[in-house]
């Protein structure tokens, strides 16, 4: 949600994607409320100043974070930057000049008033001050919005507040900044949180999003996850964005279903390279950042996908195979009337189960048939 302050007249927009009915309706109960209280509206109090809130809803996407493709947006054109100069704070909305934040940011601004600046600088860092919003989630026992001090450690927040990871799974990761954030491990938990200190790691605060991940997840395909996304989400303006970014994606698939080779993992670094350098705006620019991360911090699971096409996370199904130790089998048949694509045989009560993996679409149903344990995922 982002808030405008229209210079040229007294009111301010709140910028809301209309995918967010939720949020729409208790922003307009909030304003409501505020009204009711005289707090909005004309001549309030008495002071003879008027001031209100309005509502825009966007049919934007993701690109419209980026300032001036929100202003396109608000004007009922499609959600594309613009290159700066001229900055919005000189010709925004309509041409005229517009100041454009995040509600969170303005939301500071009225207990600075009251406190002073020196009362909110003694909350966070020499270099972040105040507090955060994050959007926990993922593999984590507590999901949910959680507000800490600039400063907080990584570890504390996903620990001591989100109580780690759920069934006594290993960490593994933790992706901040949202899609085009980047993927930290154990060894950085310690990490103070703050805008500086998040990118000097690769990643970024962003959105403020945290997504936890643990032993199950393949970083491989995590980084296909998020750039699957950002290709949906891409304006299509500039050509590293648009071409660059699909053929990013294309590579990851190849990695995933078992076709790539270690040229492919060379030509995916130049290319997220140059793209972070020559995209248009901040959200082809910070677009490489989940596969760049996930290549420094995880290069051994590329390695394993190439090289000896095992996804060790057991997550990509195309370098996944099931069989039956046949001198185990108990010859029952349960795997073969779970089996949707009639992949196995075998004769009950005489001839031992096999797994015929031409057919084997690797759905996983014979091994969670079996009740003793002779079916290996490999």
């Amino acid at each position: 949600m982002e808030i405008l302050i229209c210079n040229w007249c007294s009111s301010w927009l709140f910028y809301i994607r209309a995918e967010y009915p939720i949020a729409v309706e208790r922003l307009k109960h909030a304003i409501q409320e505020a009204k009711d209280l005289g707090l909005l509206g004309n001549d309030i109090f008495g002071s003879g100043f008027h001031f209100d809130l309005e509502i825009r809803l966007g049919a934007g996407a993701f690109v419209c974070g980026e300032e001036t493709a929100l202003i396109q947006s608000i004007e009922g054109e499609r959600g594309m930057p613009s290159p700066k100069p001229p900055f919005p704070a000189h010709k925004g909305v309509w041409g005229k000049p517009t100041i454009i934040n995040n509600v969170e940011t303005y939301a500071n601004i009225a207990q600075i008033i009251t406190h002073g600046a020196k009362w909110f600088r003694s909350i966070g860092t020499e270099t972040s001050a105040g507090t955060k919003v994050f959007a926990l989630g993922g593999k984590i026992v507590n999901t949910g919005l959680v507000e800490v001090p600039m400063g907080t450690t990584l570890r504390e927040v996903i620990y001591e507040i989100g109580g780690g990871c759920p069934n006594r799974k290993s960490f593994k990761a933790v992706q901040t900044g949202g899609p085009s954030g980047g993927c930290l491990t154990e060894s950085q938990l310690d990490t103070p949180i703050g805008f500086d200190e998040l990118v000097k790691l690769g990643s970024m605060m962003g959105s403020g999003g945290m997504i936890v991940l643990d032993e199950d997840n393949c970083m491989v395909d995590v980084a296909r996850f998020y750039m699957d996304f950002i290709v949906d989400e891409s304006c299509g303006k500039c050509s590293p964005c648009r071409i660059g970014t699909k053929r990013m994606l294309e590579l990851l698939e190849d990695i995933c279903e078992g076709r790539g080779t270690m040229e492919t993992l060379d030509e995916l670094e130049v290319l997220a390279t140059t793209i972070k350098d020559t995209a248009l705006c901040g959200l082809g620019q910070s677009a490489p950042n989940p596969v760049l991360s996930t290549i420094l911090q995880f290069r051994d699971e590329y390695i394993a996908h190439i090289i000896d096409k095992k996804c060790p996370a057991g997550v990509c199904k195309a370098l996944l195979s099931y069989e039956i130790d046949e001198d185990k089998c108990r010859k029952c048949g349960l795997c073969a009337r779970q089996c949707p694509a009639n992949a196995i045989d075998g004769e009950l009560g005489k001839v031992p189960y096999r797994i015929d993996q031409n057919k084997c679409i690797k759905c996983g149903n014979c091994m969670t048939a079996c009740h003793f344990d002779v079916i290996v995922r490999k």
